[in-house]
Formats: structure tokens, sequence, C-alpha cells
């Protein structure tokens, strides 16, 4: 099968030439359409049980990380950006942080490879922090919203 990308928040498919197939994993809550959110997929030798129960692992492991001034887990507040998984299990992550100037910007993504490493079966773990496209309220989940009182 031809390798892909998808794109999470609306499924689109679209070729790319000659790479490795890292297997998909669907990163936080939906982002807007208009943001270049992509995760690789399709082709992977994991099979899609064992991606599913994967992913919700890593999510499960990512809901563990709180920002510390915020009482909502990194996840819902919509701060993972990407989280790719090759066929080796190894996991990269692109997370961002509420702003730039965060006061943990030091440790925070420490913590994320932290948790997602724990998670049995992981290869290799890289988190890289990245601030474009900048977080904003309109990331986080109805979850997150629910808990900070915000409809």
């Amino acid at each position: 099968m031809d390798q892909m990308t998808e794109k999470i928040q609306e499924n689109e498919v679209a070729a790319v030439p000659e790479e490795p197939a890292p297997a998909s994993v669907e990163a936080g809550p939906p982002v807007p359409a208009a943001e270049p959110v992509t995760a690789k997929g399709d082709g992977s030798a994991i099979p899609p049980a064992e991606l599913e129960r994967l992913r919700d692992d890593l999510i499960a492991a990512l809901k563990t990380v709180f920002d510390p001034e915020i009482p909502v887990d990194v996840y819902e507040l919509g701060l993972i950006y990407r989280l790719d998984v090759d066929d080796d299990r190894n996991i990269e992550v692109d997370m961002t942080l509420t702003a730039p100037g965060c006061p943990v910007a030091g440790d925070m993504p420490g913590w994320v490879e932290n948790a997602v490493a724990s998670v049995p079966g992981v290869g290799q773990v890289k988190v890289k922090l990245v601030f474009d496209p900048p977080w904003d309220m309109t990331r986080m989940s109805d979850e997150a919203r629910l808990a900070l009182n915000m409809f």
C-alpha cells in the first residue's frame, strides 16, 4: 500500500513518496481545520488492533501529565500536536505550551516523555517542543472547558 499522510482533524489523505510508514495515532482534541497538524499513516506493520490499544494507552499516559498552573491534563488542553508511532514502536511527540514563557517550559517535555515511555511495549520516545502554530483556547477539548467552567 502507498505511504500516506493523514490529517488528523479532517481524515484527508495525500500521498507521501518513499518515507518510512509510521502508524497514525490521533493526537489530542480535534484541531481547527485551518491548522496543519498531521500524522503519518497507512502501511504500518503494527496490526490495527494493536495500534488502537497503543493509541489508547498513549492517550491515557498523556492524561497523567498536568500543567501545574491549570488543573487540566496536557492532552485535553490540546498541547499535544502530533503523536507518531513507527514500526518499531518508537514514538515522536510534538507538543506546545500554553505560553512560550511558561515557567515549566524546561520540565514539561520531560514529563511527557516519561509518561509516554511508561507505556508497555513502547520503544524510544522523542518529544519536540514547538510553538507553531501557537496554542490558544480553541484547542481545548470540551472536557477541559468543562473542568475550567468555560462554557
